[in-house]
């Protein structure tokens, strides 16, 4: 077996015992005794145990949420509702809110708190991705991290609603993105404002320098690229 097959096996056995033990070593060991492989190798394909399973079963949520928005049609829906149903779909990914509910719990964790967020921030990459988005400058940041903001607020209100199939949650969510479409437009009107554009003229050159992660993203460890002079 590969080491991708390995940790699929080890993910399924890991979610029958998640809601009891959550995220932990225990879990790990009980999904290694559950499907009867050799602990090395189970160590091979997870060096960090039931942490490197939780991350997998975010992106196992993911790939479900972008095999469903390939499957509808957009064509006739408005972009904010475009944004909004991936994030609806995103949640309803998940088939257990318990092992949700660890997973928000480990990645709280300081220690593991920086894989939580750049969990959170792939899977608004993604989103904005699979929408279309062809942004490569300073927008291609603060699209993804005003997503990250409403998917987190929305994930949190989720895991508390008891509502009749989840509406209150979806109001919520329709709530936040109004509030980035608002945010949007005064962008917007900044820079349609001659004053104003004037007045930050120094600082938006600035920002009109950061590009999005290319092809060069990376080579010095960090995300993203400047813009040398002449370059488009």
């Amino acid at each position: 077996m590969t080491e991708t097959n390995v940790k699929e096996r080890l993910l399924d056995a890991a979610l029958m015992h998640v809601p009891f033990d959550g995220w932990s070593e225990a879990t790990f060991v009980a999904a290694i005794r559950d499907i009867g492989v050799d602990r090395a190798e189970a160590r091979a394909a997870c060096p960090r145990g039931a942490v490197d399973l939780a991350l997998a079963y975010h992106a196992r949520g993911d790939a479900l949420m972008l095999a469903r928005l390939a499957e509808t049609d957009l064509s006739t829906i408005r972009f904010r509702d475009r944004v909004a149903l991936a994030v609806r779909y995103r949640l309803e990914a998940a088939d257990d809110k318990e092992v949700v509910r660890r997973g928000t719990a480990l990645f709280s964790l300081p220690v593991y708190a920086p894989e939580g967020a750049r969990a959170v921030w792939e899977t608004c990459d993604r989103i904005w991705t699979a929408l279309g988005d062809t942004s490569d400058d300073i927008n291609w940041y603060t699209k993804r991290a005003t997503l990250s903001g409403v998917y987190g607020s929305t994930l949190l209100f989720w895991l508390g609603d008891d509502s009749l199939e989840h509406q209150a949650t979806w109001s919520f969510l329709d709530r936040r993105i109004d509030d980035v479409m608002r945010f949007e437009k005064f962008k917007a009107s900044v820079r349609d404002n001659k004053a104003l554009s004037s007045l930050l003229a120094a600082p938006l050159a600035m920002l009109g320098k950061i590009r999005a992660p290319g092809k060069t993203a990376g080579q010095d460890g960090w995300p993203g690229r400047w813009r040398s002079h002449g370059e488009r």
